[in-house]
């Protein structure tokens, strides 16, 4: 299958309301915020600063989802109702990762180098949540609507709030506190 494909298919499977193939080639701005962010990054590995961060700059004016052409991208990435997306230039994004409006993948300002969140497989990011600095979030794990995320969170975990406190890991529920004594 193809990456185009697959992307189609990844929209088809993740929203209930697409009617056809069409609608997604026409209408929608996560698709579209990909398609712009793999010219971009490709240009980005070859050093063509320039001309990469201006391609990533009209994928914002016209998607309103903001990705630095540094940034890595998984494979099967769904980014839902986009506006207000962004991701930073050390981000990385693993496969089949659903993200929603608002989410921001950005650094505390504070760090050098690797200053962007690591996102695993299968992962979960809820509206407005913000992990921000040079922490992971595991494969499988859930980040509730609004976290903010400035602690690595494992595998397979549910975290919510503001700090963000894993509260179920491995199916298991438990008060947020227990995790960090």
């Amino acid at each position: 299958m193809s990456r185009f494909s697959e992307d189609i298919q990844t929209i088809k499977e993740h929203d209930p309301s697409v009617k056809s193939t069409l609608e997604i080639l026409l209408t929608y701005p996560g698709y579209y915020a990909i398609m712009f962010h793999r010219v971009a990054h490709m240009l980005y590995q070859r050093n063509q600063f320039l001309i990469s961060r201006i391609i990533a700059n009209i994928s914002r004016f016209l998607t309103g989802i903001e990705i630095h052409p540094g940034a890595t991208i998984g494979r099967r990435l769904f980014i839902d109702h986009g506006m207000g997306v962004v991701i930073g230039e050390t981000a990385s994004v693993g496969d089949d990762v659903v993200i929603f409006q608002g989410v921001t993948l950005g650094g505390t300002g504070k760090d050098k180098g690797k200053r962007h969140p690591t996102i695993g497989n299968d992962v979960l990011l809820s509206a407005y949540v913000q992990v921000l600095g040079p922490i992971t979030i595991g494969d499988h794990s859930k980040i509730g609507a609004s976290a903010v995320v400035l602690k690595s969170i494992p595998s397979n975990a549910t975290a919510v709030g503001i700090p963000a406190k894993v509260v179920k890991k491995n199916g298991e529920k438990f008060l947020a506190k227990s995790v960090f004594k």
